[in-house]
């Protein structure tokens, strides 16, 4: 008998294993273009520009420009686009750092502040819609569990 046809509950934990990550995979996928989607919709935005301004919204005090891309594990000409684009819709401001003339810390501005968290309110309410089959309890145990494959690889 092939691996095809031998049952899911039949099958070694490798494949399971295979299995499991395909569609977590293929349900991150879709949950993200729901989200572009409904940025695109809602705000005429796009998810890069969220992550951006979530990223500054948790840091108030600003971030340098490499520290925003590092943390956001995209390239400094993605970061600088999309900087550039929030700063002429005022959403984001250049401050300069002191003693050190050619770094600048980028921030959100007070407009910027708003207009996340009005996103930000939007982004938890679809979220809740696509995962409103998962019962409180399935969230708690699968949040221990992906926790415990970050912590693995650490």
């Amino acid at each position: 008998m092939s691996m095809a046809n031998l049952k899911l509950e039949d099958q070694p934990v490798s494949k399971k294993r295979l299995r499991l990550w395909l569609q977590m995979l293929k349900t991150t996928r879709f949950i993200e273009n729901e989200l572009r989607e409904e940025l695109r919709l809602g705000f005429q935005s796009t998810l890069p520009r969220f992550d951006v301004m979530a990223m500054l919204d948790r840091t108030r005090e600003g971030l340098r420009m490499s520290q925003l891309s590092q943390q956001l594990m995209v390239s400094n000409g993605n970061v600088t686009g999309i900087i550039d684009r929030l700063v002429q819709e005022g959403f984001v401001m250049r401050v300069s750092v002191k003693g050190d003339k050619r770094a600048t810390l980028v921030r959100l501005t007070p407009n910027g502040i708003e207009k996340f968290a009005e996103m930000a309110a939007e982004h938890e309410t679809w979220i809740n819609k696509h995962l409103s089959e998962i019962s409180a309890e399935e969230v708690d145990h699968f949040s221990e569990v992906l926790s415990k494959i970050r912590e693995e690889d650490h």
